[in-house]
């Protein structure tokens, strides 16, 4: 028999967790510390023992974490690797119970999310497209901002969840408007990034004290939360991933893909996409999209 206590505590959904990298580790840790319980599987056993030593519960399938699962979180690199765990008898839509709500957290094509989410409706399944930003700092501290596609009713009933994860929780339109929001966040950040780089290298060749000069940049209408997240990346030249060029690369092709299909111009998005994808060229890819002054370096003559 249920004590007072117990049945004075509202029952928790079961999550499964897919994809246990960069943010889905600490997001998924979040859920825990909420009191969640979390079934992770991902490609890495080194992250599914960090989960387990947390208090989850590890997987060795993707069947496996999500069969009993009332919530499944995906939060995996881009388009491609959402099809493949979505899709295929191994993959979500064939594993999960009917009427389970899949919420992917990716930052993927909108028209992926559409497609996702007609697929799994076939399925009985509901599907939010939930994007975040915040990076690596965001997902530890919890506080993302986590921008949604979907049903309202469906949005209402993450929402408890989504809150164990981030500070700012916005429903934006049906299905694939979290991933178009997504997109566009994406081109603010590294238009915002490379700004700030070019700012640097001007502000060092003139011979000034950096530090000093981004402290009151950042008082003033320069001020953003790119520099005062990547500000020490900057003085320290440490360009350790929060959030890898490589995936910038690829939010930048949806950001000028989705654009041009609506008849957007993003002049200087445009130039900054090519930007980022010289630097990866150049094999800068792992590193920190902050590494955008290394570019900036390069083409001002300095060695880096």
């Amino acid at each position: 028999m249920s004590t007072l206590a117990d049945s004075s505590r509202p029952t928790r959904p079961a999550i499964g967790f897919i994809g246990l990298g960069i943010m889905g580790s600490p997001m998924s840790e979040n859920l825990l510390k909420a009191g969640y319980d979390v079934t992770g599987f991902t490609l890495e056993q080194a992250k599914i023992d960090r989960l387990v030593a947390s208090g989850g519960k590890g997987a060795s399938s993707i069947a496996e974490a999500v069969k009993d699962a009332d919530v499944i979180i995906t939060m995996v690199p881009a388009s491609p690797q959402v099809e493949a765990i979505a899709y295929g008898e191994d993959g979500i839509l064939e594993n999960a119970k009917s009427g389970a709500l899949l919420i992917d957290m990716s930052s993927i094509t909108p028209q992926t999310s559409v497609d996702l989410a007609k697929a799994a409706a076939e399925k009985g399944l509901r599907v939010l497209d939930a994007p975040v930003s915040g990076g690596e700092a965001g997902a530890i501290e919890a506080v993302l901002s986590i921008m949604v596609g979907g049903e309202q009713a469906d949005f209402d009933s993450a929402k408890p969840i989504l809150e164990a994860l981030g500070k700012t929780i916005v429903l934006c339109g049906p299905h694939g408007s979290g991933q178009t929001v997504k997109a566009a966040n994406q081109l603010i950040v590294a238009v915002n990034i490379q700004a700030c780089a070019e700012a640097v290298v001007f502000l060092e060749k003139s011979g000034v004290d950096l530090a000093a000069a981004l402290d009151v940049l950042n008082g003033g209408l320069a001020g953003s939360t790119v520099l005062t997240r990547k500000k020490d990346n900057f003085l320290n030249r440490d360009f350790a991933p929060g959030f890898r060029i490589d995936l910038h690369h690829k939010d930048m092709g949806i950001v000028t893909d989705a654009a041009r299909n609506v008849g957007a111009a993003l002049p200087v998005g445009a130039v900054v996409a090519q930007l980022v994808a010289s630097l990866r060229a150049q094999g800068d890819g792992g590193l920190d999209h902050s590494a955008l002054l290394r570019a900036v370096e390069r083409l001002s003559g300095q060695q880096v």
